[in-house]
């Protein structure tokens, strides 16, 4: 399996130069997604998704697919951004439970320990493919819980060539 690296990663590298580009990227930029800040890091990603008529659904409340994008590409870009070149890393699976909703606008932190990094890596290096699981709460602005999402990312040492 072979992960090329793609134009936004190569211009936009840096958290800043990275914050820029998803900001303007047209799949988050219109759905109402905004990131307001990427850790120097790149161990924590806050978001937030902005509650206007474009971004609810027929019942007046935040759309459920803007919640399940919020978290989309983040944990597999930190940790990507953190084992660096020499590691293949996906989404593997994702899913999502509304649990209120989402009436506000709503936002989201996204923390990768670095114990988990730390284990990720060990595992990785010794040949292992590792399928991690990273749960992330969605919050409306009282604090209470919209949704939880879940992803799997799979990590794996890329061979020697």
């Amino acid at each position: 399996m072979n992960q090329k690296i793609g134009p936004i990663k190569r211009a936009f590298g840096s958290p800043r130069g990275l914050k820029f580009a998803m900001n303007i990227w047209p799949p988050l930029l219109f759905s109402g997604i905004r990131i307001l800040e990427i850790g120097p890091n790149f161990s924590h990603v806050h978001l937030r998704l902005a509650k206007s008529r474009l971004t609810s659904n027929y019942f007046g409340t935040q759309y459920g697919g803007s919640l399940f994008s919020m978290t989309d590409a983040f944990w597999v870009i930190m940790i990507a951004q953190n084992l660096g070149p020499a590691y293949t890393v996906w989404d593997k699976r994702a899913e999502i439970e509304f649990i209120a909703p989402g009436r506000t606008k709503v936002t989201a932190q996204l923390r990768l320990a670095p114990e988990v990094l730390a284990e990720i890596n060990e595992r990785a290096d010794q040949g292992e493919k590792v399928l991690h699981w990273f749960e992330t709460d969605l919050l409306n602005t009282n604090g209470d819980v919209v949704a939880t999402v879940r992803k799997q990312v799979y990590v794996r040492k890329k061979s020697a060539q």
